[in-house]
């Protein structure tokens, strides 16, 4: 799978993404995602298309407030592209991957994501990301 994009944890979209515009980087598309209690800003590499997801906790309860609470802000996750995701999850159960979601939900972008414990992958927090067609 490729990488879809790296996700970082901030507490204030504007001043996060200053140094990525710095280097080069812009502001692709922006979303409130209320299921996840995040606003989203997707940043693009001109030319690569190499992106990088902030987000920012728009709820005390939300995963990324949570995050943030506990480590401070920086990388939250790395994403996954992939053109199947239920089959993907399937396949990850079966090898004993623990899923934090065991069915795709609704992400940025109308997206279907689900998450993999970072336990799983050395520390990391896995997504799953199948872009809408």
């Amino acid at each position: 799978m490729d990488v879809h994009h790296v996700g970082i944890a901030v507490e204030n979209l504007e001043a996060a993404a200053q140094p990525y515009f710095s280097l080069g980087y812009s502001l692709e598309a922006e979303e409130r995602v209320e299921g996840q209690g995040v606003q989203v800003w997707m940043l693009t590499q001109k030319g690569s298309g190499t992106r990088i997801e902030l987000l920012q906790s728009v709820r005390e309860d939300s995963a990324v407030a949570k995050f943030i609470a506990k480590r401070g802000p920086g990388l939250h996750h790395l994403a996954l592209a992939t053109a199947d995701i239920q089959a993907e999850l399937q396949r990850l159960l079966a090898e004993g991957a623990p899923l934090i979601d065991p069915v795709p939900r609704p992400g940025f972008g109308g997206h279907l994501v689900a998450f993999i414990h970072p336990k799983w992958a050395g520390g990391v927090l896995l997504e799953l990301v199948q872009t809408r067609p």
